[in-house]
């Protein structure tokens, strides 16, 4: 199963990553998904990635140094649970965008839609 890159951002290196081919997005959502990313590497001091499995199904990810053996996996583990709690209403929204613009699906959706 393959699994796409939404977005990722590095506490380490202070950079920001979008997938070029989510610019479709609307900006103030492209935002959210910044601003998540973001803070959550912040905050954990960690490399921190959202993207989505090959069967539509929103994913989240932290990459540790591997010398970095204070690494709260816990708190990490909450963090994640607390922006499916306060984000849900997006995260739904993500979903349903990528399950119709990029599954097979989504394709057999959208003909049924445009006849």
């Amino acid at each position: 199963m393959s699994d796409f890159i939404l977005a990722a951002a590095s506490y380490e290196k202070q950079k920001y990553y979008l997938e070029p081919k989510f610019q479709a997005l609307p900006e103030t959502i492209q935002e959210e998904i910044r601003i998540i990313c973001v803070t959550t590497a912040q905050k954990l001091g960690c490399t921190f990635l959202m993207g989505f499995h090959e069967d539509g199904e929103i994913y989240f990810e932290t990459v540790k140094r591997e010398d970095d053996f204070g690494f709260d996996e816990i708190g990490a583990e909450l963090e994640i649970k607390g922006i499916l709690r306060t984000q849900k209403q997006l995260l739904t929204s993500l979903t349903a965008w990528f399950a119709i613009f990029f599954t097979a699906d989504g394709e057999k959706l959208k003909e049924q839609l445009l006849d």
